[in-house]
């Protein structure tokens, strides 16, 4: 049987009622949805218009679904540990064991830095990069279909974990030698690797199509210093995309030959050095809160602009801060590791280039105030979240100028002070960024708008949960409370502290569970909220489309001379020109990226658990998927101008009686 089955064993499916509970739950979720796909006959509808599109507006949609069930992941997990934490006092041990406790807290930081973060920005940019710069598409489509389906891949292999051995117990880095066999010989370093490495190629292929896409897709008239804020972060952040994840691939592929075939890049022996994995890991890891945060930074310059009924304040200067952040991004890794002994002259240069990057980040906070200076100021939700992450931002920056300093990162390394920072900038910077992007562009992507009360409310539940949650960690780690720690004495006097951020965790999930049920609201009441146009008056071309845009989103490619062509073309009154249609050039849709995904699963499933014959039957199948697709000579269609000229007269009598 081993030899059929490798490492695969009875074993495997053995697990604490913890862990049966968690897999039973995921599992009786995923039958509740099929039940009801069954029940409603929904198959052939979500196989043709979801599964198998090549949209990118259906894509990012399904982006944006899979990120929002892995933030809910994350939110358990995170709940999880808190409640270890205020539990396990003095005699009382908790209710979690040691290793549960470690895999809870790598899955965490793996789930909200891989799934939930880098799942909404690629969601956001599939929705809203192509109508910002005038384009039907992106320039690769099978491409963005192909790196969702190894997304999801990823996504699956870390739940599956759940049900089939265990997760890794190494932190969300697997710093070795931790991570390697002597330490860790188990499958959850493996689950680890391949569902970062896959979701990670994913990420790669999608950074390349979307700097494609920016630099050779845009309208007639937009030269670069006509393009929309948000527009210019997502070149920035796929520039870094492009020049990271290819180390965190290196990377990732030098530990599993560690793993696997015995060899010997990090281990001590044989000539390895493990510092050589945490300087490449960070090479990657600093510029990824940077891929992360910079499409954040854009969301935010839209919605100041649009909220305050100004322009944005100091375009050109902000232009050239997301240039200076994406630079500087590169060079202040170290600062990750200052005690780990690289000397007192490496400490201070990247001391020194930490504090630096902290110049163009502060331009682009006072760019924004200024654009509120006299402004006509409407407080809509996503200008609450601009403000609470204007609040949290700048408060958790300056912990990070002060840990910049090696002397006193002496102090706060490895430290519950550390994790206060990370997630000051992480959710008041990533997280409320996305969420002001989701409250104000989803009326663009979905045709209605989400009720405001429960959205204030899911804000306010947010920003003081966050507080709660986080500002404690900032005291317990000046008080000597390490990060990963699952166990204290009542001596410390850390308990009250450790009850207080338990609470805040409470406020955050909260807020969650008030943004499902705006959501569940917001579709039950769609045709009283029903809106065609732009509700928030808008400034950029992705508003000169009905909403939701039809699937080729322009009928006549725009032609734009204006930084903000919308608002120009509306307070200008321009005369409408007669339309001239013509035939429309669109991808078909095709499973294949769905194939190559599930056997690049068989695939990394089979290395996971040595199972070797599966192996092979997953790498034959990637092979022979991307060979039918590259010899498939049937991949695209025309929309004749006569059917496009329909749909256009049915939006414009939809308009016109609404």
């Amino acid at each position: 049987m081993n030899d059929i089955f490798g490492r695969l064993t009875i074993d495997a499916f053995k697990h604490d009622p913890i862990e049966n509970g968690a897999g039973i739950g995921i599992a009786i979720t995923g039958f509740i949805i099929l039940g009801l796909l069954f029940y409603y006959r929904g198959w052939k509808y979500l196989w043709n218009e979801w599964l198998t599109s090549l949209d990118p507006k259906r894509i990012g949609m399904m982006y944006l679904f899979m990120a929002t069930l892995m933030l809910f992941k994350g939110l358990v997990d995170a709940s999880m540990m808190r409640a270890q934490q205020a539990l396990a006092v003095g005699d009382s041990m908790g209710y979690l064991a040691p290793p549960h406790f470690q895999q809870i807290f790598s899955a965490h930081g793996t789930t909200m830095i891989f799934f939930v973060g880098m799942g909404m920005v690629f969601g956001l940019l599939n929705l809203i990069v192509p109508l910002q710069i005038g384009a039907r598409d992106v320039a690769f489509p099978f491409l963005n279909s192909l790196s969702f389906w190894l997304f999801l891949v990823g996504a699956f292999l870390l739940n599956i974990s759940l049900v089939v051995g265990k997760f890794s117990a190494t932190g969300w880095l697997a710093y070795p030698p931790l991570s390697g066999n002597e330490y860790h010989p188990g499958v959850g370093v493996d689950y680890w690797i391949w569902s970062v490495q896959i979701s990670g190629i994913g990420s790669l292929l999608s950074g390349i199509n979307f700097l494609v896409t920016i630099l050779k897709m845009r309208c007639p008239g937009m030269t670069l210093m006509k393009m929309p804020l948000f527009t210019w972060a997502a070149l920035n952040s796929m520039v870094l995309v492009l020049f990271a994840f290819p180390i965190l691939t290196a990377t990732v592929l030098m530990l599993t030959l560690d793993r696997t075939l015995g060899m010997h890049f990090f281990t001590a022996d044989y000539g390895g050095n493990p510092m050589m994995y945490i300087n490449l890991i960070w090479a990657w890891g600093h510029p990824e809160v940077y891929i992360l945060i910079l499409p954040a930074f854009g969301i935010y310059s839209e919605v100041v602009a649009t909220f305050s009924h100004k322009r944005l304040f100091g375009y050109t200067s902000m232009v050239w801060a997301l240039a200076s952040i994406t630079f500087l991004s590169f060079i202040v890794w170290l600062h990750h590791f200052f005690t780990m002994g690289a000397g007192a002259n490496v400490n201070a240069f990247f001391g020194i280039m930490t504090m630096l990057i902290a110049v163009p980040t502060g331009v682009k906070v006072f760019n924004w105030l200024f654009t509120m200076f006299r402004g006509r100021i409407y407080f809509a939700r996503p200008m609450l979240w601009f403000l609470g992450f204007i609040l949290v931002f700048t408060s958790g920056g300056m912990t990070g100028v002060l840990m910049s300093v090696p002397s006193a990162d002496f102090q706060t390394h490895n430290s519950l002070f550390l994790i206060a920072h990370f997630h000051s900038m992480v959710i008041g910077g990533v997280l409320f960024g996305l969420f002001a992007g989701l409250s104000y562009w989803f009326p663009k992507f979905i045709g209605f708008k989400l009720n405001e009360r429960l959205g204030r409310y899911a804000f306010w539940c947010w920003i003081v949960g966050f507080f709660v949650a986080f500002m404690p960690l900032y005291a317990l780690g000046l008080m000597g409370a390490t990060r990963r720690l699952n166990h204290y004495e009542a001596a410390t006097g850390w308990h009250p502290l450790f009850m207080l951020a338990a609470l805040g965790v409470v406020f955050i999930i909260c807020g969650g569970l008030l943004q499902v049920l705006q959501i569940i609201i917001g579709v039950r009441q769609r045709r009283q909220n029903r809106i065609l146009g732009d509700p928030w008056n808008g400034r950029t071309l992705e508003w000169s489309t009905p909403s939701p845009p039809p699937f080729y989103n322009f009928a006549i490619i725009p032609e734009v001379h204006e930084r903000d062509p919308f608002w120009e073309a509306k307070h200008r009154h321009l005369p409408e020109k007669k339309q001239t249609y013509h035939d429309i050039h669109m991808p078909k849709n095709t499973p294949m990226g769905m194939y190559i995904a599930a056997f690049a699963l068989v695939f990394s499933f089979a290395i996971i658990w040595y199972i070797h014959w599966l192996t092979i039957v997953g790498l034959i199948g990637i092979i022979a998927c991307a060979i039918i697709r590259l010899s498939d000579d049937d991949i695209d269609y025309y929309v004749p101008a006569a059917e496009v000229e329909r749909i256009e007269n049915q939006i414009a009598t939809r308009i016109k009686h609404a």
